[in-house]
């Protein structure tokens, strides 16, 4: 296993991080048990959650399956906050300093655990100032229940916004980003990855897969499989601008290339995902054991130059072809 560093930070981690979306919606514990077995076994180290993942089952079923194991201790274990975790409590939801240290108390009781390696604002808001949720932040870090701090789904400017607060007020600084990538959204290239690359901010992005797309899964005039996640939310398929021609075109190619290697689709568009500069660890959320096996085979998939241009003919770099996330704010890369 090929370990990297987390932004300009001493810790490595592997090159896929292991997203827990799944569990608790679609996969049960046993299977959450298999698939993170399976991570630890491979040397994955790394793995993403989110206290808003079902409302708290991701967190407690992650929590369940490294509880009492001594496994926590070689893991980096991240997860986030923004979303609400109630209806009717107008303050349950947000990045106010409430929210956030009252879910960080509710998230590190789910993972069982005393500490959380990273954890992440979920979304921005323009509705609290950002030097209250960096504060807030940093007294987590200050009181040893976090040890790094990151952002999710975060405008190129916002992240360098929070480093300029950061260094005017003495506060530790966020040191990665989670944003939306894969072949059919490229639109980090324009400015997210140049500023990380600057900046020393490590990115993981999330949907490297786009929802499944890319392994192949689906084809054109074809309804989508029964059980899948397009299947599963026809108008999810719709708002994305998946199922064109453009983008059968990118997985054409994908597995045109695929098939001379010997390897599947999606294992190449991963593989294309981690060698890309400014990449971390693409986060993927494998719904069952068997296709988490599959995951891992892309890291052993060698991307070569002719690979990239190939696939840059099909997927231009900088550019969307299908908008699997539009950001609800001001006029930047996600546009």
């Amino acid at each position: 296993m090929e370990y990297r560093n987390l932004g300009r930070t001493g810790v490595r981690v592997s090159p896929l991080c292991l997203g827990c979306w799944n569990f608790g919606q679609v996969t049960d514990q046993d299977q959450t048990q298999a698939i993170i077995d399976r991570a630890l076994d491979a040397g994955v180290n790394f793995m993403d959650t989110a206290n808003s993942y079902g409302r708290g089952t991701s967190e407690t079923m992650v929590g369940k399956a490294l509880g009492g194991s001594g496994r926590r201790s070689r893991l980096v274990l991240a997860t986030k906050v923004h979303f609400p975790m109630d209806d009717d409590d107008p303050n349950a939801q947000g990045n106010s300093r409430r929210h956030i240290i009252e879910q960080c108390e509710a998230s590190l009781r789910r993972l069982q655990t005393d500490y959380i390696d990273l954890y992440q604002v979920h979304r921005p808001v323009t509705d609290v100032p950002l030097d209250e949720t960096l504060r807030a932040l940093d007294d987590l870090i200050r009181a040893g229940k976090v040890r790094y701090v990151g952002t999710s789904t975060y405008p190129a400017w916002q992240v360098v916004e929070s480093l300029w607060i950061s260094r005017e007020l003495g506060l530790n600084r966020t040191i990665c980003d989670q944003p939306p990538y894969h072949l059919l959204d490229r639109r980090i290239e324009r400015e997210l990855v140049p500023m990380a690359l600057n900046f020393g901010i490590g990115i993981i992005p999330w949907a490297p897969l786009a929802g499944g797309f890319l392994t192949g899964r689906y084809a054109r005039g074809a309804s989508p499989p029964s059980g899948s996640r397009y299947e599963r939310s026809v108008e999810t398929q719709r708002q994305r601008g998946l199922f064109t021609d453009p983008a059968f075109a990118v997985v054409d190619e994908l597995t045109a290339i695929a098939d001379d290697k010997g390897c599947t689709p999606g294992q190449l568009a991963l593989a294309w995902n981690m060698r890309q500069p400014g990449i971390t660890s693409p986060i993927v959320g494998p719904r069952t054991p068997e296709q988490w096996a599959e995951n891992l085979g892309a890291i052993s998939v060698e991307v070569t130059t002719d690979d990239r241009e190939r696939l840059d003919a099909v997927a231009p770099p900088g550019r969307a072809i299908a908008t699997y996330y539009n950001a609800p704010w001001g006029p930047h890369e996600y546009r």
